[in-house]
């Protein structure tokens, strides 16, 4: 109950009455204040709520105080970008953590609006920043929100910094933290102190760099008006960036106008999540309508790409992370080798978890294909270690939970990139006779019908957590021959970084993570990988098949047998 009084005395007095109402209630004073809100590799994110487990003004401001602390015992004269989504609060939050970094001394670049993840990554690399804050929740439902932190290459913080950072942050109280106000209305060119407020000349910078990537201008200038396309922003950050670069490039894109407007409730959707087939309902309904031939939608923070394929009835299907990844990794290799501009050296940068389709496409036009674990920042050190030691080339990377960048102007995950790179690669397909649709099938038909399967076993009560470290404990002590009467020939355990096979035990190669990777022949595999926030245990299959119909029952096997192993 301390702690409990503690913020009812610390908040305001409009606050108040939300800490008042519970403290007859120890099942909401146990989840509000049992824990803290974790700050790992990827920030924060929680439910919007007062208490230290929530994402409120308090948790977010003494994050940045600790961040403030590491930046001025690591770094002379600091600098900080900082970005915000549509979300409840993000703008507010985002205000209070230039606050505080500015009672600090430290030089603050604000964004007068809404912007995505990429640009915020961008900002951090272009201004020469050492540090970026993107108050974003990505995906997650309407509930949430979060804080993420870039280092100063513009990607997610390292495990050795982010360790660093909390250190800090756990000397900080919630209350009494110095903050510099900033008004409500800021707005570009506003000046408070060491915080400034940025915006136009910032993303002009941006569009510059996006049109770099582009592979086939001349074609998008002669066709992008003709182009029957549906966009829809789902009432995020993507609106802005992708309407301006369509517009730059001629392409005369429908946009989903009941989706324009930001909305944090995002009222018109379940979630706004790409990987929702209903995320994008009133996308396809437009085109439908107009006859449009492929259906774009960005997430709330604009890193993630959903996309949906006219038929030729008519009807539209969903792609999956790994399609939509395939599709741009294959233009950009056969563009990129028609133009004479393929690396010797290119490489591409994928998750454990993504398709290996990608393996077999990349081999058979001479590039290399590297694997890393879960999460973009493993893609971005990739980059970073091929900028110093020039040994290879990166000319894509991509993940099966719809992220791509293809460029190295940032180091996260772009969706307004690849929905332009989309378009693009649409225009030229029809150039050469081509529908994006019949080009996958195209490549199924080269390569083999991969079909990939993700799904999740939830864990409940207070042991939840205690329950899923145990099941993945006992993987480890199990040996799997096979899996729906199809060999192992490989077991990777990641956590303990061994490779497991007919030739004896090697090593992953990678960090380590609580994952367990079961290979089979033809690049096939099922891996095991507990969520880092709940207790939800991820299942991810991969099988390869001549046909799509026998690939897709024997990835329906090969779960169900994965999942027997849990039980």
């Amino acid at each position: 109950m301390f702690v409990l009084e503690k913020w009812i005395e610390g908040v305001t007095d409009a606050e108040r009455a939300e800490l008042t109402s519970i403290i007859d209630k120890p099942d909401q004073i146990k989840e509000r204040f049992g824990t803290e809100l974790e700050f790992g590799t990827a920030g924060m994110r929680g439910i919007l709520r007062l208490g230290t487990a929530g994402m409120n003004a308090y948790t977010v401001k003494r994050a940045t105080k600790g961040l403030a602390d590491y930046l001025e015992a690591s770094a002379k004269d600091p600098k900080v970008v900082i970005a915000y989504d549509t979300r409840r609060c993000s703008r507010e939050f985002a205000a209070a953590a230039a606050g505080v970094l500015g009672a600090k001394g430290i030089n603050v670049y604000l964004f007068e609006d809404v912007r995505p993840v990429p640009i915020c990554s961008f900002a951090v690399r272009y201004i020469g920043a050492n540090a970026g804050i993107m108050i974003t929740a990505s995906h997650n439902p309407k509930e949430y929100n979060g804080y993420k932190v870039y280092g100063a290459d513009g990607a997610q913080m390292s495990p050795e910094d982010t360790a660093a950072v909390v250190s800090y942050i756990k000397q900080n109280d919630y209350f009494g933290i110095p903050c510099t106000e900033v008004p409500a209305d800021f707005k570009e060119g506003d000046k408070y102190g060491t915080i400034e407020v940025i915006g136009s000349a910032v993303d002009e910078q941006y569009f510059r760099e996006l049109d770099k990537i582009l592979l086939s201008k001349d074609i998008v200038a002669e066709r992008g008006k003709d182009i029957k396309l549906v966009y829809t922003p789902v009432h995020g950050s993507g609106y802005m960036p992708v309407t301006t670069m369509f517009t730059r490039l001629g392409i005369q894109a429908n946009v989903v106008a009941e989706q324009i407007a930001p909305d944090p409730d995002f009222s018109t959707v379940k979630v706004p999540n790409p990987e929702n087939k209903e995320t994008l309902r009133m996308g396809i309904e437009l085109g439908k309508q107009i006859g449009a031939d492929v259906v774009l939608g960005t997430d709330p923070d604009s890193d993630r790409l959903g996309v949906a394929l006219r038929l030729d009835n008519g009807e539209f299907v969903s792609l999956s992370g790994n399609q939509i990844g395939i599709l741009l990794m294959d233009y950009i290799i056969m563009r990129r080798k028609e133009l004479g501009i393929l690396p010797a050296n290119a490489a591409v940068v994928k998750t454990i978890v993504t398709s290996t389709l990608a393996d077999r496409l990349a081999e058979a036009n001479g590039v290399t294909v590297f694997n890393v674990l879960t999460g973009f920042k493993f893609i971005g050190e990739k980059i970073k270690e091929w900028e110093a030691s020039g040994e290879y080339t990166y000319i894509f990377g991509f993940e099966e939970s719809y992220g791509s960048l293809a460029g190295t102007y940032a180091r996260d995950k772009d969706a307004v990139a690849a929905a332009v790179m989309f378009a693009e690669m649409m225009l030229y397909l029809e150039s050469r006779g081509l529908s994006v649709y019949k080009r996958l099938k195209a490549i199924y038909s080269e390569y083999g019908y991969y079909v990939e399967s993700n799904s999740s076993v939830q864990y409940s009560g207070a042991e939840a957590m205690k329950e899923m470290s145990a099941v993945m404990a006992k993987l480890r002590t199990e040996n799997v021959a096979e899996l729906a009467g199809i060999p192992v020939i490989a077991v990777k355990d990641y956590l303990n970084g061994t490779v497991k096979s007919a030739a004896g035990i090697g090593e992953t190669g990678l960090p380590k993570s609580d994952v367990m990777y079961y290979e089979l022949p033809d690049k096939q595999f099922v891996v095991f990988r507990p969520s880092g926030t709940e207790p939800k245990l991820k299942l991810y299959v991969s099988v390869f098949a001549k046909g799509e119909a026998t690939a897709t029952e024997k990835a329906e096997k090969v779960a169900a047998a994965a999942k027997e192993l849990l039980k």
